[in-house]
């Protein structure tokens, strides 16, 4: 076994120990494909499902495994024809059976940070879905609440910002200003704490580095 995969097995064990006392579900696969299997599994036919934007779920192959399932409704603003259907779906979305997303960022205390633009993402990740499924890469993991914050900040929002061209200042720095700028993608800050009910949120850390 290669150093960096025991670095992840052991750092993601101790997370995952914090994750659970704050009555998170937690489960580790060592690749996005065992992750996206897992995942798949939880959600039985018939489901409502829909998700968040997150290049995470695309590079491990998420949102084309529940796209090839027939059994399950899927609520994909990708497919809607106009902003008024996006925003239909958004909303649709808050009374899903299942929803995906990642996480910014996860501390080994066993917090979840995300900060939003719209902000569906994160109303759907307080409220409204009766399971949140969640998918990251051990890249996402943070020591500390503070450190979660300045990655999000500085690491995943410039670069973000720049794969949705927008004309921020951490789009042309690749450092946080705390703008108001027009196309900030930073509206709204959720730190998660626990999961109420427990075990709504499941998390499913991923022994490689993915998305942002």
């Amino acid at each position: 076994m290669k150093p960096i995969d025991i670095y992840y097995e052991n750092l993601a064990a101790a997370t995952m120990k914090n994750l659970e006392k704050r009555q998170f579900e937690c489960h580790y696969c060592k690749t996005p494909a065992e992750a996206v299997a897992l995942a798949s599994e939880m959600v039985p036919s018939g489901s409502t499902v829909s998700f968040g934007g997150s290049m995470t779920l695309s590079e491990a192959g998420m949102g084309k495994a529940l796209a090839e399932r027939e059994d399950i409704t899927l609520l994909d603003r990708s497919k809607a024809a106009s902003p008024e259907e996006v925003s239909e779906i958004y909303h649709k979305a808050l009374s899903a059976d299942y929803y995906f997303m990642s996480s910014n960022a996860i501390t080994t205390e066993g917090e979840l940070v995300n900060i939003d633009g719209t902000g569906n993402r994160l109303a759907a990740l307080v409220y409204g879905p009766k399971n949140i499924i969640i998918l990251a890469g051990m890249n996402k993991v943070a020591h500390s609440l503070e450190e979660g914050i300045s990655r999000v900040r500085n690491v995943a929002s410039p670069i973000n910002a720049n794969r949705l061209n927008r004309k921020t200042p951490c789009a042309s720095t690749g450092v946080c200003s705390d703008c108001l700028s027009p196309d900030c993608i930073c509206s709204h800050t959720v730190i998660t704490r626990r999961s109420a009910p427990a075990n709504r949120i499941k998390v499913i850390l991923i022994g490689e580095p993915l998305g942002y």
